[in-house]
């Protein structure tokens, strides 16, 4: 059965000789099980894709991290049901295809990624604008 490690196998390999961080996985599985959680906790959702953004505006701001998480939501390989097909609320929904969008380019064309609107503090920006309720 698909589940997260498959996905997250999909999206590691390394790039330009750069391994993803073993951090970064945590915080995408997190995000993983709350998009998919039934019912919805948009508090939890909100929360963990703040997380997940933070460490790559900081510590986390690496090609090979940026291109795993662009592709985790690009193609949703590996996952046992896609994202796009939950029913999230249109505001979860955009931000989460703007992360599989262009959030691949940040490190090495960070003006193509801000371009399109996603550098890592423009959708951290996006997701703390979203109100939330614990529906």
């Amino acid at each position: 059965m698909a589940g997260f490690d498959e996905a997250w196998n999909t999206v590691t390999r390394p790039r330009d000789g750069e391994s993803v961080s073993p951090n970064l996985r945590p915080l995408l599985q997190r995000v993983y099980e709350q998009s998919l959680s039934q019912p919805l906790n948009r508090i939890e959702l909100q929360k963990s894709l703040e997380d997940l953004l933070q460490f790559l505006i900081a510590e986390g701001r690496t090609n090979a991290n940026c291109w795993a998480v662009d592709l985790f939501f690009a193609n949703s390989a590996g996952w046992e049901s896609d994202w796009a097909e939950q029913n999230l609320p249109e505001d979860f929904h955009d931000i989460l295809t703007m992360m599989g969008e262009a959030l691949h380019d940040t490190v090495r064309d960070p003006d193509v990624a801000k371009n399109f609107g996603c550098l890592p503090e423009q959708l951290l920006e996006r997701v703390k604008a979203v109100r939330t309720s614990p529906e």
